[in-house]
This record gives structure tokens, C-alpha cells and sequence, in this order.
């Protein structure tokens, strides 16, 4: 038997619906793209109009109902993979009262410092408030853009605003609640608050982590299971769909919980690694593991059994968009003339990032000497720091832009590398590891991260979905079609597979060393010129 549903990949940018047809695999029928803005507050405050997805969402929708010419009522179910992290404060009508705080937003310094970094200290952070937080959720809210301090921000700065709020909901949320009428948060977005008892037989929000850091308790939602059904499709929304009502509507999650379904890496040990405009390292552990340290705790996902050891890096393929926008094309502004110029008679490249792809592929590892540093906005980990930035090192009268732009696809590489060794602090990492995100659409980049890490890289087909199979997968145990979450791996082949290049590798030992004492050695200056 066919059953068709619809995953919604909700990221920072855009929106990505996706229609699959779930049967003895996972298959993508159709789908349809919408982007949205994102908006930089020069006090480091990141913004986006919640109204902006659920009108991209609605025209995605009906784009691929039209594109499949089936029955709306042939569609089974309804789920999303969603950015996290986000804030989105909303009345009881359940309208916003004001634009969602991103998680790329970092403005909330005073008030991190007013809930956390006063009193006794522990590495840096109040004793009483660290102990206590990391024995009743196994994290703590050490992060400047973890939304509690966004919230707190809120409260400080616009009193009237938030005398208004009824629920805090994340990204996906609002979209559910737009959907259904209910206001829910899932397993993995409630412990992303950092205000869940992730302890064995709670699974609640709680009451002395919300009173330690002054939130309302009343302001969360009812949690639910990524699996569970949040509610069923309203009249109104699915009029604006163009789907029908009564649609069943699964709480879904969050990417980072997601995108390890969608790439098959569902059992303990199992490390993949997302390069999309954000990108991570997560290993699946099965008990809660933090390394207040390097900042990478054991996050709650979508399944009952496991958590997902995760180290985030910001900004990871948004380097590589920045290197096309400001060295690919950017001359001054004459490029706005010259845009369509990679282009053949053949039209052999699909986009500029394939003709990019296709001119440094002859750059030799190390790119002539040249270090790319891949913190366009601050970083979380291994270290925390708002005010770290990019930085291209070891320039010379040689240098040109093919290096510049390979040393931007090693930069993101050595960063992930950082990240894995400092994952195995704690937990073991798998030898092979498999690539996610719309990087892993470029046999370059696949190649030059098997080449830094020394490691085998496999990668699957449609890797930049991968939120939304797992969108899927999470479905299809919502609607009996397979028992459980681990079954994933049965559904998810490997697609190819990059065997490191032990020349290259050695000289990539050499620069991450290098490349690990640029922080350390800027971080005085990068705070002279950010703070």
C-alpha cells in the first residue's frame, strides 16, 4: 500500500516542502521551494516574520499538489523538520506579538550575565544554577543565543510586548499550531529551551530550572513525541493549503533531531555530520553526556531510546555563500553584469556553486598556504564566543581567488575536525562517517573532508533532504507503516562512498594545527573590534 505525505524542511532561509511515498522505501515525488528573509540587527539581534513561513508554506503546498495531480485526500500526514532554537512569543489567539528571535541571535549579553555568570562560579557560571541544570536536563543555557535568554531579553527590553505573551513556541511549533489550533512543543524543542527534566520518568518542563532563571512555567506548551499526532489539519488551514481537512498533523522536529534519520544514522555510535547553511557533528549515545568545555551536550531527538552527542558550528555552507556573493561574483557591483558568465552553450554547470566547485578542483590541499577561518558569526563550538570571526590567513602576492574560495571549503572542514576531536573527549565517534546537508551534493567537498579528517565519508541520495525523510521516517512510525525509528536504516542506502587521500591528509594535519591557534591567538582582538 501507498501512503503519501507532506514534510515541510523549514530552514533559515527557506522553506522546502516534500512530498514522499512511503511504502518499502522512503521516495520524494515532488517538491517545491520558498524562500524568506532574514533579518541582522546591528546589535546582534537576527529576526524573521513567523506570517513569512506559513505563506511560504502555503505556496509550496499547493505548488506540489499541483505537481503530483493527486487527491489532497490520498495525503496521510503532515510533519515538519524546522531550524530550532527559535523564539516565537504568541498571544492567545495565537498570534505573534512580535517577529521570532532566530537562533543565530546573540543579543541577549546582559541578560546572560545577569542570570547565569553572577555569584560562585563554576567555569564562569553561577554553581547553584550549573549543578542544578545539568542534573535535571543534562545541559545548561550557557549560550548567549539559547532562547531563554532571548526571552529574558524580551521581558527587560519590551515589557509591554511581553506582558502580551500567552505561549513561547520554536519554529516548527508556530507552523503546527497554525495547522491544528494546539499549542505543543516536541520532546527535542522543549529540551532545547534548556528548561526539560530530560531525567528517566519526567519528560516535563521544570518548575526549578524555570524559577532559577525566572521564565513562567505557564508560558510552555504541552509537550508531546515527535511521532505523537499534535492535531488534525483545521477548515481554515487546509483551505489556505489547499489540502483537506482532518489531515493528521505529527509533531515532528527539530533539524538537528531529524537530519541523523534522514541520513539512516539511527543506532548508538553512529557520528554524521550536516553541512548546510548551519552545520554539526552528532554521534547517538544512549545516556546524557555534557562537555561544559567544548559546549557540546547529549540532545534529546526523536527517538525514546537515544540522545545525540552535537556540536554545532554556525555558519558552515553560509561561508561558502558568502565566498560566491562577496569573491565569485562581487567586483564592485560589476557583477550584477556578469552573473550569467560561468554559463556554456551546453549549459554544463546547473548553478554557480557547481562552476565554483568546478574551478578550484585543481587547488592542491592547503590551498597554497592559505586559512580560511569559518566563524562569520560568532561561534558555539568547541569554544563559545559571539565576537569571533572569519578570516583568511597567510595571503601572499600569489594568492588568487581559486585559493581563497578552496580555502574556504577546508576552513568549514578543519572547524568539523575540531569538532569531532573534541567529541571524543566524551563519547567514541564511528570510523565511517556519513554526510548530510547540501554539501554533500559536491564530490569536492565530500572529498576534502574525508581528506581532513583522515576518514571514510559516505553519503546518500538526496542528502539535502535529509530533514525532510526524517520528517518521513517520523510518520511512518506515527502511522504504524514501520514500528520503530531505528527501522530508518533499513530505508536509507548509502549512495557513495570518499576514501581519504593519505598525502592530502598529512598536509592537512599540519594547517588544522595551525588553524586551532588562530583563535586562541585573536580572541583578545576579535573582542576589541566585536564586543
Amino acid at each position: 500500500m501507498e501512503n503519501y505525505v507532506i514534510a515541510y524542511d523549514v530552514g533559515t532561509t527557506g522553506i522546502k516542502t516534500c512530498v514522499f511515498r512511503i511504502s518499502e522505501e522512503i521516495n520524494l515525488v515532488a517538491s517545491a521551494l520558498c524562500g524568506y528573509n532574514l533579518h541582522v540587527i546591528e546589535n546582534g539581534g537576527v529576526e524573521q516574520d513567523p506570517d513569512d513561513w506559513w505563506r511560504a508554506m502555503c505556496k509550496t503546498t499547493r505548488e506540489v499538489i499541483e505537481k503530483i495531480k493527486i487527491s489532497p485526500e490520498k495525503i496521510k500526514g503532515l510533519s515538519f523538520s524546522a531550524q530550532m532554537q527559535g523564539l516565537v512569543l504568541v498571544n492567545e489567539k495565537g498570534n505573534p506579538v512580535r517577529k521570532a528571535m532566530s537562533y543565530m541571535d546573540n543579543r541577549a549579553l546582559k541578560e546572560l550575565d545577569d542570570g547565569l555568570r553572577q555569584g560562585v562560579k563554576i567555569s564562569g557560571m553561577n554553581a547553584y544554577k550549573l549543578l542544578n541544570s545539568i542534573k535535571i536536563s543534562g545541559a545548561v543555557a550557557a549560550s548567549v543565543k539559547d532562547p531563554v535568554w532571548k526571552y529574558k531579553w524580551v521581558e527587560s527590553n519590551e515589557p509591554l510586548v511581553f506582558s502580551e505573551v500567552y505561549k513561547w513556541l520554536d519554529v516548527k511549533e508556530y507552523l503546527i499550531l497554525k495547522c491544528t489550533g494546539e499549542f505543543v512543543m516536541t520532546e527535542d524543542s522543549a529540551f532545547a529551551t534548556m528548561l526539560f527534566d530530560t531525567r528517566k520518568g519526567k519528560k516535563c518542563f521544570s518548575k526549578k530550572i524555570c524559577d532559577m532563571l525566572g521564565v513562567d512555567i505557564t508560558h510552555l506548551p504541552r509537550i508531546i513525541k515527535s511521532t505523537e499526532i499534535a492535531g488534525k489539519l483545521s477548515k481554515k488551514a487546509a483551505s489556505e493549503l489547499s489540502l483537506s481537512e482532518g489531515i493528521l498533523v505529527f509533531g515532528g522536529g527539530g533539524d538537528a533531531s531529524l537530519i541523523g534519520l534522514g541520513a539512516g544514522v539511527v543506532e548508538e555510535g553512529g557520528t554524521h555530520i550536516y553541512l548546510g547553511t548551519s552545520g554539526w557533528v552528532s554521534t547517538v549515545v544512549n545516556k546524557r553526556v555534557l562537555d561544559i568545555n567544548h559546549m557540546i551536550a547529549s540532545i534529546v531527538g526523536a527517538s525514546d531510546i537515544n540522545f545525540n552527542y552535537f556540536a554545532e558550528l554556525e555558519t558552515a555552507g553560509k561561508c561558502l555563500e558568502w565566498v560566491k556573493d562577496h569573491l565569485a561574483l562581487d567586483e564592485i557591483n560589476v557583477y550584477l553584469d556578469k552573473k550569467m558568465a560561468f554559463k556554456s552553450k551546453e549549459d554544463k554547470y546547473k548553478s554557480l556553486y557547481d562552476y565554483m566547485m568546478e574551478v578550484i578542483k585543481d587547488v592542491p590541499a592547503g590551498s597554497n598556504g592559505v586559512i580560511f577561518t569559518p566563524w562569520l558569526h560568532g561561534n558555539r563550538c568547541p569554544f563559545e564566543d559571539p565576537n569571533a570571526r572569519g578570516m583568511f590567513f597567510n595571503i601572499s602576492l600569489d594568492t588568487g581567488k581559486t585559493e581563497l574560495i578552496h580555502a574556504v571549503l577546508e576552513g568549514v572542514c578543519y572547524h568539523l575536525r575540531w569538532q569531532l576531536e573534541a567529541s571524543e573527549k566524551k563519547v567514541k565517534t564511528s570510523k565511517v562517517i556519513r554526510l548530510v546537508g547540501g554539501g554533500a551534493l559536491a564530490p569536492l567537498t565530500c572529498q576534502i573532508l574525508a581528506d581532513v579528517l583522515g576518514r571514510e565519508i559516505e553519503t546518500v541520495d538526496s542528502p539535502q533532504n535529509a530533514g525532510a525523510v526524517g520528517a518521513a521516517v517520523v510518520m511512518a512510525v506515527g502511522l504504524n507503516i514501520i514500528p520503530k525509528i531505528q527501522d530508518a536504516k533499513y530505508l536509507i542506502k548509502v549512495k557513495d562512498r570518499y576514501i581519504p587521500d593519505k598525502n592530502n591528509t598529512e598536509v592537512y594535519d599540519k594547517y588544522f594545527n595551525v588553524f586551532k591557534r588562530l583563535y586562541k591567538n585573536n580572541k583578545k582582538l576579535f573582542g576589541a573590534l566585536n564586543s
